[in-house]
């Protein structure tokens, strides 16, 4: 099972789900602004997919600048960022057992299938 953090509002998002589907994987749909992952989940999938915190954040989001975020913050305050406001969570986001990958370009998800 792939649970995939999707936002359907994006169209890179709505691809990478649409690739998934096309190639018969089972897929659990975390509509994650409306479900907000916690910030123990979030450094779960930041271990899983081997990135920073801020590797997997949008940092051009309002919130960012409003919250005075930065490269220079501490991966706590990240993570408590991203819990706060998961609109910072870069999408989409698929996760399989121990991995996990950022759906950008969409046919990154495609990796999780071997």
């Amino acid at each position: 099972m792939i649970t995939f953090w999707h936002n359907p509002r994006c169209s890179k998002s709505r691809q990478a789900l649409a690739l998934l589907e096309e190639h018969g994987a089972p897929v659990d749909i975390r509509l994650y602004l409306a479900n907000p992952p916690s910030r123990e989940e979030l450094e779960t999938v930041a271990h899983k997919l081997g990135l920073p915190p801020l590797a997997m954040m949008r940092t051009g989001e309002k919130p960012f600048e409003e919250q005075e975020l930065s490269e220079n913050d501490s991966p706590d305050n990240l993570f408590d960022a991203m819990a706060e406001f998961p609109i910072l969570i870069e999408r989409p986001i698929a996760i399989r057992a121990s991995r996990a990958v950022i759906g950008r370009p969409p046919e990154n998800v495609l990796s999780l299938l071997d």
